[in-house]
């Protein structure tokens, strides 16, 4: 499980972009790969929202960017179709990131 004030970045980053208190449920190993090769690893903290009107839970973590990724980019993405579990919502993310870089 990730640590305390992680989680607590992680709420304030939802309540942010979704406008929802949240409760974090679990911390779940995602591994994606691609061609052979592993283009994303890491643990997706799984929340349930609270009082959201479209979805139930949230998927969240955050990684490295910027130059000599020196910055932290949070990611959060909402349990809606067809996102239904934490590796689909990596898998979800990253398309969106490949579509936005073209």
């Amino acid at each position: 499980m990730a640590n305390r004030s992680y989680i607590e970045r992680l709420k304030q980053v939802i309540f942010h972009l979704h406008k929802v208190d949240s409760e974090h449920v679990e911390s779940v190993p995602v591994g994606e790969r691609f061609k052979g090769r592993t283009i994303w690893k890491g643990l997706v903290e799984v929340f349930n929202l609270i009082r959201h009107p479209k979805a139930k839970r949230c998927f969240a973590w955050s990684h490295k960017a910027g130059p000599g990724d020196k910055d932290e980019r949070f990611v959060t993405v909402l349990e809606l179709p067809p996102v239904d579990s934490p590796h689909a919502a990596v898998k979800v993310a990253i398309a969106a990131e490949v579509k936005g870089q073209q």
